[in-house]
């Protein structure tokens, strides 16, 4: 019986490593009868759409691979031609996000993301709840241009670097912040309780037996209320037992601690209080929170809000609404509005409710640890030294690129773009691919300047007076490609949805919500996202769902973009899981947090997120995107598709 349970678990754990495999191959059989028995193109479409989202929201393959599956089962099935679906995978958007990955290069070649972070920190002071501000504002900032992985993975180390200054203090003198700044109720008697632990240690004074060695060992042995507290579960013992048993000698014996209980201590004992390691977990969940946000500001600020520009261009070609101006308009008031509620719940959650304390910007109260960690900010500041020539072309890049895409279209003037004679040709991406050229071409080295200034280039920029700002490799190793074939798979099935009729056939199945109002059908939209991005990957989730609404829109006669809006920005509230998005795992390895904190935390951001763009949807956006009637734009799609 033995063996034959053996050899069970051992083929249940095969299976359990091949699980990837299995559904690989798997799913495409399990659903193949659905093109054999229904030889349409609508069900052909569908069973391609099935197996991608499938492998998308399993990622039983590497996301960039399963985006590729459109590109040889559209032809096999019919419904596109192979040169049609290569036309998909490289669109518009695709030399709009190399033109900002040129500019990000730059931007970390020479350390101007660093420059930004600190200088924002320093302004915003030590105080934890200051602190946590400034780290989220430039966070924020950051994620605004740079991908948010990218931000939260340039952030963190400075952050990482503060925590440890602050926690290296504590151990010196834990006594000390607890005498300036109050605790939350529920850490409160933590503190208190360690205090009365220093007092209530036994010196234990025992002298050597030896002949040979007459000096005196000092020992301090914790009392019973130590151990309890350390989690050990150690039974007391008197000094005189204590002695009798070491013989003089300290003792050389191997403790077992259970495995639950070890990793417990080892968590705890690297936090001098309970209050500090509460900061930890403020400090490192605000820097991935403020990168989803800032990621919403900007068009290019995240992988999920290029996906939805290009479909929706593309599906709705005749709107000339989305740009980067009217985003910006849109989203920024969402950002700032999200920035503060989530800095205050998160607050509220690890550091309690005594804002003057904790916010306070009065040297007269701050700690030794505060300005010891302010101290540290400013030394890791002037490492940077002055600000190099390469710096400031960086910055006039970014301020120039910043400057064209906003005034391009800007709707209530006449755009940059009415000077050329030909309309319609010149997008953001032409500006983008632009600048991001020039970066290759410029020299690092100030014009007829024999010093060198580029402190943080290679040997062969220095020994190469013309050296560019930017090389390939330092292109190459930021630009996301399986983000660009993921968005390609995306944009190759709406296209298959399109010509098949699927969306047509998906929008006719939904006709049955006709009765609810615009913003039930949003909110619905909005939760439904929320929930499945905490599980599959954000580009993933909005891919598969993007033509399902927008069939939607069109049979319910609601204006597109009062779904597909709110919903792309929602699909970026995947917070509440390590899987969520890179941030949070980069974040998660720090091991300043659990999970359970996470999802504590990030419950409550995905409701403020949903509730705040619920709020703009139905108030600056009615008039920003006209949004009481349904345009003429997606009555010409809805015809046609029914055509």
């Amino acid at each position: 019986m033995r063996l034959e349970a053996a050899a069970r678990m051992d083929l249940f754990r095969k299976l359990w490593r091949a699980r990837k495999l299995i559904l690989v191959v798997f799913i495409p059989l399990s659903l193949l009868p659905l093109p054999l028995i229904h030889p349409t193109s609508e069900a052909c479409c569908a069973y391609v759409l099935m197996v991608t989202a499938v492998y998308w929201v399993s990622e039983a393959v590497p996301l960039g691979a399963a985006a590729l599956v459109p590109a040889f089962l559209y032809p096999l099935f019919g419904v596109l031609k192979s040169s049609e679906v290569a036309a998909e995978y490289c669109k518009d958007t695709t030399l709009l996000l190399m033109g900002v990955i040129c500019l990000a290069a730059s931007i970390e070649k020479w350390n101007l993301h660093k420059r930004i972070a600190l200088r924002m920190v320093m302004i915003a002071g030590a105080k934890p709840g200051m602190l946590v501000l400034g780290f989220m504002c430039c966070t924020v900032f950051l994620s605004m241009w740079l991908s948010n992985t990218s931000t939260t993975a340039m952030v963190m180390p400075i952050a990482e670097a503060v925590l440890q200054q602050l926690i290296c203090t504590g151990l010196a003198d834990s006594h000390v912040d607890s005498e300036t700044a109050e605790v939350p109720e529920e850490d409160s008697a933590v503190p208190d309780k360690e205090e009365n632990l220093d007092k209530n240690q036994l010196e234990l004074l025992y002298r050597n037996n030896c002949n040979d060695n007459n000096k005196q060992e000092l020992s301090t042995v914790s009392d019973t209320k130590t151990a309890e507290v350390n989690g050990l579960g150690l039974k007391p013992i008197s000094n005189q037992e204590f002695i009798k048993n070491i013989n003089g000698h300290l003792p050389q014996v191997e403790i077992e601690i259970p495995n639950v209980k070890r990793v417990k201590m080892r968590r705890d004992s690297q936090y001098p209080t309970k209050r500090d390691h509460m900061i930890c977990k403020c400090l490192s969940l605000s820097i991935t929170y403020a990168a989803t946000i800032g990621g919403l500001i900007t068009i290019t600020g995240t992988s999920t809000n290029l996906i939805f520009a290009e479909q929706f261009n593309t599906r709705y070609p005749d709107a000339k609404v989305i740009n980067f101006g009217t985003w910006f308009i849109f989203s920024f008031p969402i950002a700032i509005i999200m920035l503060v509620l989530t800095w205050l719940w998160l607050h509220f959650l690890f550091l309690g409710c005594n804002f003057r304390e904790t916010c306070s910007l009065s040297k007269k109260r701050k700690t030794r640890r505060e300005m010891l960690s302010e101290r540290r900010i400013h030394e890791e500041y002037a490492k940077l030294g002055p600000i190099s020539y390469p710096e400031v072309v960086t910055g006039v890049f970014f301020i120039l690129m910043t400057l064209l895409w906003f005034t391009r279209e800007p709707g209530f003037v006449p755009g940059w773009t009415s000077l050329f004679e030909k309309k319609g040709y010149r997008t953001d991406a032409t500006v983008s691919v632009l600048l991001g050229f020039l970066l290759f071409l410029i020299p690092a080295r100030r014009p007829f300047s024999s010093s060198s200034c580029c402190k943080n280039s290679d040997d062969n920029s220095e020994s190469d007076p013309l050296a560019p700002m930017i090389t390939w490799k330092d292109f190459q190793r930021l630009m996301p490609w399986e983000i660009v074939i993921l968005v390609g798979g995306g944009y190759a099935l709406a296209a298959g949805c399109k010509v098949s009729g699927l969306s047509v056939w998906i929008g006719r199945q939904l006709e049955p919500m006709s009765g609810l109002p615009p913003w039930a059908v949003t909110l619905l939209a909005c939760l439904l996202v929320s929930a499945v991005t905490e599980f599959a990957s954000n580009p993933a989730t909005l891919t598969v769902f993007l033509p399902i609404l927008s069939a939607l829109s069109e049979t319910l006669h609601i204006n597109p973009l009062h779904t597909l809006i709110p919903s792309t920005m929602c699909v970026s509230f995947g917070v509440m899981l390590p899987v969520g998005n890179p941030p949070n795992a980069i974040v998660f390895s720090y091991g300043h947090v659990q999970i359970r904190d996470m999802v504590k935390a990030g419950f409550g951001v995905n409701l403020i997120g949903v509730a705040v763009v619920m709020l703009a949807i139905t108030t600056w956006g009615v008039p920003l995107f006209n949004l009481t009637e349904f345009p003429a734009w997606a009555l010409a799609r809805n015809v046609t598709g029914s055509l």
